[in-house]
C-alpha cells in the first residue's frame, strides 16, 4: 500500500511512567526527507528534552541524524551518519556493530516507528526483521536494537503491525496511519495531531 505524503507537522503525548509531549516537523530534502523535532518528559523524578534533525533519503533509510540533549546530568549530542548500505559512523568514528542497520531508532522518540515502516512497506503477515541505531537519552553510547515488524491483516484504514524489541521483553500492536506514522504506540505515546 502507498503511503500518503506525511503532513508537515505531527505530535505525541507520552503515556506511562513518561509525561510530556514531541513534536515533528516534515520537510522534502535532497530528494528524501527531513525530519526535525523535540521531545521533552519528566521521567522517574528526572527531566530530559531531545532535539532532532534526522535526514533520509528517497527510500526512507536514515542517512544522518543529528541529535541534541539535556538532562540534569549535563548537555549531549550525538551525529550518525549512514552510507545507506548500512554501514555508519558515530561522532565520525566507525560503528561496526551497527552494521546492516537502515534506520536510527531514538529512545525518546514515537515517530522514528515511521521509517522502517515506510522503508519496507511489507505485505500482511510478513515479518520482517528492522535492526535500529539505537540513540539512548543522555549521554551515551549508540547502541544496536534489535527489533521486528509483522504486518497484521488490514483492518479499517490504519495499518497494524505486530511489534517486537527482544532487548527490552517488549511486544505491542503499533497502529499507523495512512501516511505511516504513529497513532497508538501502547504505553509509549499517543498521537494528538
Amino acid at each position: 500500500m502507498p503511503f500518503t505524503i506525511p503532513p508537515i507537522t505531527a505530535a505525541w503525548r507520552h503515556l506511562g511512567d513518561r509525561s510530556g509531549f514531541e513534536v515533528v516537523y516534515f520537510s522534502t530534502y535532497d530528494n528524501g526527507w527531513r525530519a526535525e523535532g523535540c521531545t521533552t518528559a519528566a521521567e522517574n523524578d528526572q527531566t530530559w528534552m531531545v532535539r532532532y534533525d534526522i535526514r533520509l533519503d528517497a527510500t526512507w533509510t536514515t542517512r544522518t541524524a543529528q541529535i541534541w540533549g539535556r538532562s540534569s546530568t549535563g548537555p549531549w549530542s550525538t551525529l550518525l551518519e549512514s552510507d545507506g548500505q548500512g554501514n555508519w559512523l558515530v561522532n565520525g568514528e566507525p560503528a561496526p556493530h551497527l552494521t546492516g542497520c537502515h534506520d536510527v531508532d531514538l529512545e525518546s522518540s514515537a515517530m522514528t516507528n515511521t521509517f522502517p515502516i515506510h522503508r519496507m512497506d511489507p505485505p500482511a503477515n510478513t515479518k520482517t526483521p528492522a535492526p535500529a541505531a539505537y540513540v539512548r537519552i543522555g549521554d551515551r553510547p549508540v547502541d544496536r536494537l534489535d527489533q521486528t515488524y509483522l504486518r497484521l491483516p488490514d483492518d479499517g484504514p490504519h495499518l497494524r503491525y505486530d511489534y517486537a524489541s527482544p532487548a527490552f521483553d517488549f511486544t505491542c500492536v503499533l497502529i499507523f496511519d495512512e501516511s505511516g506514522l504513529v497513532l497508538d504506540y501502547p504505553e509509549i505515546a499517543i498521537r494528538t495531531q
